[in-house]
């Protein structure tokens, strides 16, 4: 007979942990992962990053931190990108978004005809579209 001994509280780690949903534009669905609530965005995208290559999804995003925004999708957020230095549980959101910056466009030379420097135009429409 096996005797159920609880898990200690690790003194490091002060906060909650939070399952998050990342959604990134462009894959078949979202990356669901478990981070600590006073984390920083920063360190999300990276680790949403490295899930997303892990698992060997398309369309392939590439690496660098700096050509991704994360943004909340609770609608009092008004589009706004997440700074970097931001806690990720300072939005009280368990649902996000993210996207290539419109600075990783220009370097890559991306942008379409007719595109005005911002191309997350698509989500916001059909998203505001869609919570109507």
């Amino acid at each position: 007979m096996l005797l159920y001994k609880p898990k200690k509280n690790q003194a490091g780690k002060g906060g909650k942990r939070l399952l998050i949903s990342i959604t990134v534009l462009g894959s078949a669905g979202p990356i669901r992962l478990v981070v600590q609530e006073d984390e920083l965005v920063a360190g999300v995208i990276g680790t949403a990053l490295k899930s997303y290559s892990r698992e060997g999804r398309l369309p392939v995003l590439g690496s660098d931190l700096n050509d991704f925004d994360l943004y909340c999708t609770v609608a009092g957020t008004e589009g706004r990108a997440l700074s970097p230095w931001e806690r990720i549980g300072s939005m009280g959101a368990r649902n996000f978004i993210l996207c290539k910056n419109q600075k990783a466009g220009e370097r890559e030379g991306k942008l379409e005809v007719g595109q005005k420097g911002n191309n997350n135009n698509g989500w916001k429409a059909w998203f505001s579209f869609n919570n109507k």
